[in-house]
Order: structure tokens, then sequence, then C-alpha cells
């Protein structure tokens, strides 16, 4: 972290908010845990990241990561057999929140992914648009191991990221794979050298964040939503591209290729 760059401490909770630049890093914190998730930390990480996303102008891209050794556990089971039927419905309806957020949502989102991410952890990673693992990391879809089926999104985002075929062997035999191998498939962006994944997400999200905010936004909602027949990635060409074309960003950067500057560009 360059000492010109501030880092800014917004909470000292179970999701911890910090700041470089235009980029928030969200650490899951309870590293007791392994950052298994409890409803207290799922509630807040649902909160934080719709804040991030809707109502924070500062923020461009955003890091989520865990903190000391690892990203996350997954789910915390100590919480599971208190809960009802009703109960369950809620909570895993809180997680769908979290995953819209991150694949449809208008920022960026790089996952720094350190020791395991398991479960719901493995769900959260593979949410982000861009994963970047240790190479000692551990990935497992272990929803079987304890009798459950695999949620917080990834029976859509895994085969959507690896193909269904590698994502059917993850998810029903709870194949446990490092980080090297998670490139190799695809699951993860970019491969690092352990403790290195954080600071090379913030780098990645850096250059994301330096992208039109607008058209960056009107990709995700896209590739999320619209692209998912030929019919609907034609409509979402014919329903965006013109609004981007007026934008202030695209005018922007019409004027800096023919000047050969560099644009800067505001989100309008």
């Amino acid at each position: 972290m360059s000492e010109k760059q501030t880092v800014e401490t917004e909470t000292a909770s179970l999701i911890e908010v910090t700041r470089e630049g235009p980029v928030a890093i969200v650490t899951l914190n309870n590293p007791r845990r392994r950052n298994a998730m409890g409803r207290q930390m799922r509630q807040l990480l649902r909160d934080t990241m719709h804040r991030l996303m809707v109502d924070d102008p500062e923020s461009h891209a955003i890091v989520l990561t865990g903190a000391g050794e690892h990203f996350c556990a997954g789910a915390d089971i100590s919480e599971m057999t208190k809960r009802t039927i009703l109960q369950s419905r809620e909570i895993l309806a809180e997680s769908c929140v979290v995953v819209r957020e991150m694949q449809a949502g208008p920022k960026p989102v790089v996952a720094a992914v350190e020791g395991v991410a398991f479960g719901a952890g493995l769900s959260l990673a593979v949410a982000a648009d861009y994963v970047v693992a240790a190479s000692t990391a551990r990935f497992c879809a272990a929803f079987l191991r304890v009798g459950l089926i695999p949620d917080t999104g990834i029976l859509w985002t895994l085969p959507k990221r690896i193909g269904m075929a590698r994502a059917r062997e993850m998810l029903s035999l709870a194949t446990e794979i490092d980080g090297n191998k998670a490139a190799a498939i695809d699951l993860a962006n970019e491969v690092v050298e352990p403790g290195a994944a954080r600071a090379k997400a913030i780098e990645v999200a850096l250059s994301l964040a330096a992208l039109p905010p607008l058209g960056v936004a009107l990709l995700k909602e896209s590739l999320t939503n619209a692209a998912t027949t030929m019919e609907g990635a034609l409509r979402a060409e014919i329903d965006y591209q013109p609004i981007l074309r007026q934008s202030k960003d695209h005018q922007a950067a019409c004027k800096a290729f023919m000047e050969k500057t560099t644009p800067v560009f505001t989100g309008e």
C-alpha cells in the first residue's frame, strides 16, 4: 500500500471496510472461526455490499477478502441445527441478496482468496467478477459433506464460470482443489504466491475502478441477466449501447483518443 494512499477503517465488526483510493476492501472478520458466516455476519455483508454498490459514490470497485489466514470456511454449522424451516428460508434469502449485488450490481468485485474457501465461502468467491487465489488456497463445495445441496448462488455461478461438467464434479463429489488447479480450470483468474492475494486483488480492482462506471454497470447487468440467450444478448446491445454512446464518458474517451491523452471517467 502506497504511503500516499489513505486507508479508512469504517467499522470494527464481523465485516470490516477499509479503502484504498476508489477501491473499498470488504473483509470477513472472524478469523478464530476461519471467517465462517453466522447470520449476523451474513446480514452485515448483505447490508455492506448494498451500501457500497448503491449508496457510496466514492467506491468504484470492491475487493472481498478474509481476515487472518483464510477467506471463508462457509456457513457456521453450529447455528444450522437451531433453525426452523422458515428461518432457514429467510437466511438463504439474505445470501441471495449478496449474490445478486455481486453479480449484477454496478461495481466490479474482486475476490482475494487465501486459505480455505469452502461451502458458502466458495460461493462468495465465484460470485465475484475476478478471483485472485494464492497457490496454497483450497476450494471445496463441501455442502454434500453435511447433507445439503449447494447454495448462495453457486448452482448458477459455478457452471457459468467453469462449465457444467467440472461444476457437477466439484458440487457432487465435494472435490477439493488448490489455487493452481483453480486457475487451470478457470475458477480463479490469477494465482499468486501465498500472502499476496490481497495486494494483487487491490491492484486489479484499481484497474477496474479506472474504467467508465456506467459501462461497467451495464456490462455486468448484461452478462448476468441478459446474455443468457442470443436474443437476450442482442437485445442488451440494442437497449444499452445507445445510452452509452450518449454518455459523457464515451465522449471523453473519443476526445482523448483523437488527442492521444488519457481520459478521466466520471460515470456520466
